[in-house]
């Protein structure tokens, strides 16, 4: 039995190896015990230097770019600058259950290919319509991005006097650019045996996108700026 000098009491509720104790190492024991407890519940928690390095990995790597593009239509909503929705994506329901009188499950289903571009809306009484790309590449734009109906859609828009444009992101350069749709059809049909647009063909004809904090991909600048020359050009013919 572990003796305690005088008026010191064993804590209440603690239990400790008692057997083959020395006499005078009883007490040291019970340190170590309390020490061990307490060094255990600190292990569960999450450590406070990994959480740090956590979240500042999360804010560098940011929105990805058709969220950088929902944000700034939120924006211009809000702001009642435009009206701009991204269109869903069409779904093919293949199988559905139903466990009960009242529900149906959806068990399989996949995703279709869409029939027009990404975005959609209304700017100062214009239909504005947009395709949204990203590439890796840093001197080209991938044509195998779009596809011929997405083309003659945009074409349409053209003709009954919207606005249709598509938005090149190049990840790796950090560019943003604003490519007027009718140059990008006349460069499809034109140079159809190439894969790929030159960004100098891109800067050339579009216009890049200075991003910012609010809204993040400023879009309308771009629309504001040259098809409002444009329109007066035409009304003054």
């Amino acid at each position: 039995m572990i003796k305690y000098p005088n008026g010191i009491k064993r804590p209440a509720g603690m239990k400790i190896q008692e057997k083959n104790l020395p006499e005078k190492n009883g007490a040291t024991q019970v340190k170590l015990s309390k020490k061990v407890e307490k060094k255990q519940v600190k292990s569960n928690l999450p450590s406070l230097k990994s959480f740090t390095k956590s979240t500042v990995e999360f804010g560098k790597r940011g929105m990805n770019f058709e969220a950088e593009i929902n944000a700034t239509n939120d924006y211009y909503l809000t702001h009642g600058m435009a009206v701009v929705h991204k269109k869903p994506t069409p779904i093919q329901i293949v199988k559905v259950d139903y466990p009960k009188r009242s529900r149906a499950k959806i068990t399989e289903a996949y995703f279709r290919q869409a029939s027009t571009t990404d975005y959609s809306g209304v700017w100062q009484g214009k239909y504005i319509d947009f395709e949204a790309k990203e590439t890796q590449q840093k001197t080209v734009f991938p044509l195998k991005n779009f596809h011929d109906h997405q083309i003659i859609h945009m074409e349409n828009v053209i003709k009954q006097g919207g606005i249709a444009f598509v938005l090149l992101h190049f990840a790796t350069l950090n560019a943003t650019y604003l490519l007027p749709a009718s140059n990008l059809i006349k460069f499809y049909y034109e140079k159809h045996g190439l894969k790929s647009i030159p960004l100098d063909f891109i800067k050339k004809y579009g216009h890049e996108i200075t991003t910012e904090q609010i809204p993040r991909i400023p879009y309308l600048d771009i629309l504001i700026e040259h098809y409002e020359v444009q329109k007066n050009q035409n009304d003054k013919k």
